[in-house]
């Protein structure tokens, strides 16, 4: 199934010669009827000698609809630009053959109407030479033009089958099981409910699939589908469709919105995107100029970032993000063009290298210049490294679309490192962030000479990296010698804790203090008094003293002995109460009551008037 395109200046006879070739009337308003003019899009379908039968698209001509025609034109397979011979090649004639030579479309043809208001064969040989010199160099070049009548029809025949070898040339639609569907008319059926129509590309739908809408993001059901006004239970890509939708409202959609399934599309406001501005542009395009831009059948207005240069100029090609007003749906590869809002002009349009960049890309770096080159070029495997080496961090490898004899090749030149465990990073990225983990944890040795080393949770905080992705990480940090893990702390391999001549003395007098009264120790804060903060904090690190509260510190050694104590009467007795403890080891009620209150918090002992009572918690929960 394929779908053609109409273009051309306006009067030249495009809704006539549809009308001639399908019997179908492209001009549906009834102001279009009185006017004889398009004015917004037109449908019909043609059965072609072969059995095809295809649809086309009829768009207006005038100046003032261009925008109109542009949301008929994004999903065309060929391009029938009418001329007529009484007038030859027109302005919207230029702007229409632009238009579709940024757009790319894969095949056309001219048709050359009204010859029958043409009675001089040499005029019509002159007209055919002009055309020839506009198309040159355009997609169109080369084209074949067909001569014909839609009033007399003469050259109708062969139009259709030159029609029928065009579109047999080219491959059908390719099914990648992402249906897309650009929405270029909503409109109301009594006693049916809203029918969205379009182009369908990328997938087959079907009756009773749930579909979502964007950037509306809402949620419906496909009640019915046609195709050139026939019902089918399903319809695959490259097909003019209309779809019934059932659980939403006419008003919440609008011209410019896709359907597909729920979750496979998503809005975006920032595109990376390569420009061609058209040689005929009246003003070059400055950084941040504003722009309208068109994707499928969607208008926003936006600002065009140009990263490469200055401002880009007539004939020239750069980097560019689209840096839109209002979100829209789009796909890697989607083709684009840019207007400028005022005074009215077709400047320029190109491709969509990624819908969702993440970043506003700084402006003139290498680096960024280089992954538009990559991501132009379409290698997977350059495109993937080059995402890889602007990702903050190791990525999963799940999440990269390549194969695994791509992805063993881009492993095979060292571009890339398998981190194991399903995560992967560039080796550029991995570098950074090993050399920055090291540089982390030598500050932080320097500043806390007597700590075990940076808490876990600071250095992936430093890297700014999630717990997962820090995870991915640390095992081959470790693995390759930059760092040894202990206790949830992070250190150089060479780092020790040294303390100084009055650290050590201070040492010496809290231990005594704490041989002195075991079960009564120093607190916290006299502890911090006696030997300083950071030998306080290390001891606590290494396990030679264990916090209990914000008051209460105590060795391992009396800890277990008051774990052991609290379980054995727990099972003999059921219960334990406050003065047991503190009388069975001559502590205070301080001590005893920070010590119960902790089993408390841990849920392994309740509270039941006096005395506690044996929770749910588990004993390994105190440590």
């Amino acid at each position: 199934m394929h779908v053609i395109g109409t273009a051309g200046h306006v009067d030249h006879g495009k809704s006539t010669l549809t009308l001639a070739l399908t019997g179908i009337n492209p001009d549906r308003l009834a102001e279009e009827q009185a006017r004889e003019m398009t004015i917004d899009l037109g449908f019909a379908w043609l059965d072609l000698p072969g059995g095809e039968r295809v649809g086309i698209v009829d768009v207006p001509g005038h100046r003032d609809f261009i925008e109109n025609m542009l949301a008929g034109v994004g999903g065309i397979d060929a391009a029938m630009l009418v001329i007529a011979a009484d007038e030859g090649v027109m302005p919207q004639t230029r702007e229409h053959l632009a238009i579709l030579d940024l757009l790319d479309v894969p095949a056309g043809l001219v048709a050359l109407t009204k010859i029958d208001l043409v009675d001089d064969p040499g005029w019509l040989d002159l007209i055919q030479l002009d055309i020839l010199d506009v198309t040159q160099g355009t997609v169109l070049d080369g084209c074949p033009i067909v001569p014909v009548s839609a009033r007399t029809g003469e050259g109708l025949d062969r139009l259709v089958h030159t029609l029928a070898d065009l579109l047999r040339g080219l491959p059908p639609r390719a099914d990648r099981g992402a249906p897309r569907l650009p929405v270029d008319r909503v409109f109301t059926i009594s006693g049916f409910g809203v029918v969205v129509t379009g182009t369908l590309l990328g997938g087959a739908l079907s009756v009773g699939q749930e579909v979502e809408i964007e950037p509306a993001g809402v949620r419906a059901r496909i009640r019915g589908l046609q195709s050139h006004e026939e019902t089918v239970e399903l319809a695959g890509p490259g097909r003019r469709v209309a779809v019934n939708v059932r659980g939403v409202e006419k008003d919440q959609i609008r011209r410019g919105d896709v359907l597909g399934l729920p979750g496979a599309w998503h809005p975006t406001v920032l595109c990376d995107a390569w420009l061609r501005l058209l040689p005929g542009a009246h003003h070059p395009l400055k950084h941040d100029d504003p722009v309208k831009i068109f994707v499928g059948a969607a208008e926003v207005m936006g600002r065009a970032r140009v990263l490469d240069r200055d401002a880009v100029l007539p004939g020239e090609e750069a980097a560019i993000q689209l840096r839109l007003d209002a979100p829209l749906v789009a796909a890697p590869g989607d083709r684009f063009i840019v207007r400028r809002a005022s005074p009215p002009e077709t400047i320029g349009g190109g491709v969509i290298l990624d819908p969702a960049p993440g970043q506003r890309w700084k402006r003139f770096r290498p680096d960024v210049i280089e992954r538009f080159r990559v991501l132009r070029e379409g290698d997977p495997v350059a495109v993937v490294l080059a995402d890889l080496a602007q990702a903050r961090g190791p990525v999963r490898a799940d999440d990269l679309p390549l194969s695994p004899d791509q992805w063993a090749q881009a492993l095979a030149d060292g571009q890339a490192i398998d981190l194991g465990a399903g995560w992967v990073a560039h080796a550029d990225v991995w570098a950074r962030l090993a050399d920055q983990a090291v540089a982390a944890l030598e500050t932080f040795h320097a500043a806390e000479p007597l700590r075990l080393g940076m808490p876990r949770e600071m250095l992936a905080d430093r890297l700014r990296l999630d717990a997962a992705a820090y995870g991915a990480i640390e095992g081959r940090l470790a693995a390759e010698g930059l760092i040894a893990a202990e206790n949830g702390a992070i250190r150089l391999p060479t780092h020790a804790p040294r303390f100084t001549t009055a650290q050590e003395t201070g040492l010496r007098q809290l231990w005594r203090a704490v041989e002195r009264a075991p079960h009564s120790p120093p607190t916290y804060a006299q502890a911090c008094e006696i030997a300083g903060d950071a030998v306080v904090q290390h001891l606590i690190e290494r396990g030679e003293l264990v916090r209990l509260s914000a008051d209460v510190i105590l060795t391992p050694d009396v800890l277990r002995e008051w774990i052991a104590f609290t379980r054995e009467t727990l099972e003999r007795d059921g219960e334990i109460a406050l003065p047991a403890l503190r009388d069975r080891f001559g502590t205070t009620r301080r001590y005893a009551l920070d010590f119960l209150e902790r089993l408390d918090a841990l849920a392994i002992t309740r509270r039941k008037g006096d005395v506690r009572v044996r929770g749910s918690g588990a004993w390994e929960r105190l440590g």
